[in-house]
């Protein structure tokens, strides 16, 4: 009997280019402006991009993948376990429902999982991880689709920013809410809320109490030292910190640290970090 192809998609929000995990390929959103389409794949200069964005004065916006993208990041897999950026904030998850539903009625027998995180990120790719856990244990397509859908329930997102301004201007934020970014020293700390909008919690005079603020979030919303992801936006330095920060507090976490790559830069801004985290019920 022949093996299952088995393979993991998600849009470029999840800051991938490549997983090692699994077979994996990421469908590209893209970022415009009147001037340039930077298309968020393996070829794209992302310092460049943030860097030419802050000195843009124009209009712009985002993309999100078409259903060919996403037919074409499905490939030949017998079974493809596809995760989105929020629905509430990208039409990525609809498109790639209705690459599910053509490629199944094109491949009898074939079977694509769909979920939506509510999220983007690095909370995204700690559902993939999870995922490719399941998929080295030989774990079936129904348990590995329950279980996916589980543990996205006892994961998280924080994040913050120095500025909203791009948030603002693709009617993702209040720009009342994204002008309180824009003031001298101002961080915004927030959250992926439930519903897959962002939630402003805090308003931090200057990056050491933005970062108080996360590890502060992390403990109320019940990290209790599994693993964390941290994405940041040109800041290593920050995302370093906060990495030491944690630790004093769960000296047993599992935190890695990335880079964003262009979609999430885009919105993060310069500066910006997004944690994903695991609650304490993951492991139930």
């Amino acid at each position: 009997m022949d093996t299952l192809k088995r393979k993991i998609v998600a849009d470029s929000s999840s800051d991938l280019i490549a997983f090692d995990a699994a077979d994996f390929a990421a469908a590209p959103l893209k970022i415009i402006t009147s001037e340039k389409e930077y298309v968020d794949d393996q070829n794209l200069d992302v310092a460049g991009m943030v860097n030419d964005l802050l000195t843009y004065n124009g209009r712009s916006s985002t993309s999100c993948p078409n259903t060919q993208d996403w037919l074409d990041a499905f490939g030949d897999a017998d079974e493809v376990f596809c995760i989105t950026i929020t629905s509430n904030l990208s039409g990525a998850y609809n498109a790639a429902v209705t690459a599910k539903e053509a490629y199944e009625a094109a491949h009898p027998g074939r079977k694509v999982c769909v979920i939506d995180s509510l999220s983007t990120g690095p909370e995204m790719v700690l559902v993939m991880e999870k995922m490719a856990e399941m998929m080295a244990e030989g774990l079936s397509y129904d348990e590995i689709e329950k279980k996916s859908r589980q543990y996205l329930k006892h994961t998280g997102l924080l994040f913050m920013l120095e500025s909203m301004a791009n948030l603002a201007n693709n009617g993702r934020v209040s720009p009342v809410v994204a002008k309180v970014a824009g003031l001298l020293g101002i961080r915004v700390v927030g959250k992926a809320s439930d519903h897959g909008t962002l939630e402003q919690l805090n308003k931090c005079r200057g990056e050491s109490r933005a970062l108080d603020a996360i590890v502060n979030h992390l403990k109320e919303l019940g990290f209790a030292g599994g693993k964390i992801r941290i994405d940041h936006c040109l800041n290593l330095e920050a995302a370093r910190e906060l990495k030491s920060r944690i630790l004093k507090q769960f000296d047993k976490a599992r935190i890695t640290i990335h880079e964003c790559r262009g979609l999430c830069s885009f919105y993060a801004e310069k500066g910006g970090l997004l944690v994903g985290f695991e609650k304490r019920l993951a492991a139930e």
